[in-house]
């Protein structure tokens, strides 16, 4: 088998790991490229070509995360995931763990973890590699990276996949907010909303954002009344799409994009939102 077949047939898993590293669709598939021109060099095909391939991306994530890191301390108000529109997801597998790992809530809890703990972490609790793989690409012992795991855990309060709303339940839950968003019907939109509810929007400094959260139901609400009222913002059309593997929305301007909203949820009601405006994290959206 040719290095190109072999390379492609674990594609999809280097990207999955680099995005949940990373948080960016454009740095992940920059590493994975970078993990091609590597695997390229080597000599001799390894036994394991999907262990071998993993612990190269991993490292190079682990690399690039930590001067990323840096960046993100000069970074403009609240930092969020670029967003993955459902074209652009090719994951290695589906079952529950995959699916969560991708919502901005988790990503957003990764960060609170080092390079190297977050590494130890996903491979493991996400994609279920054992400990003596782990040990070997990122350089550490097997009962440390069980001790990592463990901590990390406890430190994430980690919220696994429980009975909630189902996928059509949140389907319908987002058109109701779409339409009431749509007609500025604020009663509405408050009714769908917890009322511990937390808007976190990401600008970069590129384009108007709130520079901090904003909490609680009635002024979220308030909120994106205003945006649909403003005369200061271009019009923009809005529909549901799959962004990061959940219902969420896409707004364009002009045909453009403008912004994603995703959305986590408590209940039956919408615990957050996740609004991406920062032009540089949507130009890989796919219309």
């Amino acid at each position: 088998m040719e290095r190109l077949e072999i390379f492609n047939q674990h594609r999809s898993l280097l990207f999955a790991i680099a995005y949940r590293m990373l948080g960016s669709a454009t740095d992940a598939e920059d590493m994975v490229q970078e993990a091609w021109i590597r695997w390229q060099l080597t000599q001799a095909i390894a036994q394991s070509p999907k262990a071998f391939l993993s612990s190269i991306i991993t490292r190079l994530c682990i690399d690039r995360l930590r001067s990323a890191r840096v960046q993100r301390e000069k970074y403009v108000g609240i930092w969020l995931p670029e967003p993955l529109i459902a074209d652009s997801i090719n994951e290695p597998g589906n079952n529950a763990e995959l699916a969560e790992s991708l919502s901005f809530a988790f990503l957003m809890l990764l960060e609170c973890l080092s390079p190297t703990e977050r590494a130890i972490f996903l491979l493991r609790e996400v994609f279920d590699y054992d400990y003596s793989e782990i040990a070997k690409t990122v350089g550490k012992s097997i009962p440390n990276c069980r001790q990592i795991v463990r901590r990390a855990r406890q430190h994430l309060v980690l919220r696994r996949p429980n009975i909630g709303p189902s996928l059509q339940q949140k389907e319908e839950i987002i058109e109701k907010f779409l339409n009431s968003w749509n007609q500025g019907d604020l009663h509405q939109l408050i009714a769908l909303m917890a009322e511990d509810i937390t808007f976190f929007s990401d600008g970069g400094g590129k384009v108007t954002a709130a520079q901090q959260p904003l909490q609680g139901c009635q002024k979220v609400g308030r909120f994106l009344v205003a945006i649909r009222r403003s005369r200061l913002l271009p019009t923009f059309s809005a529909k549901i799409v799959q962004i990061n593997d959940r219902p969420g929305i896409l707004n364009t301007v002009a045909g453009q994009p403008q912004s994603t909203f995703s959305f986590e949820f408590s209940g039956e009601s919408i615990q957050a939102i996740f609004a991406v405006v920062n032009p540089e994290k949507l130009k890989a959206v796919n219309l």
